[in-house]
């Protein structure tokens, strides 16, 4: 049984060739940035002239990063 578990922590990790703490520093990391770009638009929907690109610039680079991974 507990290895059953360990399988559901570990398998989706292992199928982009990381550990289970590599694969959640990638996720933490990630999320960081969406936030950020989120946060970004955000202001930039109240402040039109404030952060112009700052989301597509973040949302590209995260898009390049996860499409990077495994090269």
């Amino acid at each position: 049984m507990s290895q059953k578990i360990a399988k559901l922590f570990t398998s989706h990790p292992e199928s982009v060739d990381e550990t289970f703490l590599e694969h959640m520093w990638f996720a933490l990391t990630f999320s960081f940035w969406l936030f950020a770009a989120a946060g970004a638009a955000l202001v930039h929907a109240i402040l039109p002239f404030m952060f112009e690109k700052t989301g597509s610039q973040i949302i590209t680079k995260l898009y390049n990063r996860i499409h990077s991974r495994g090269t």
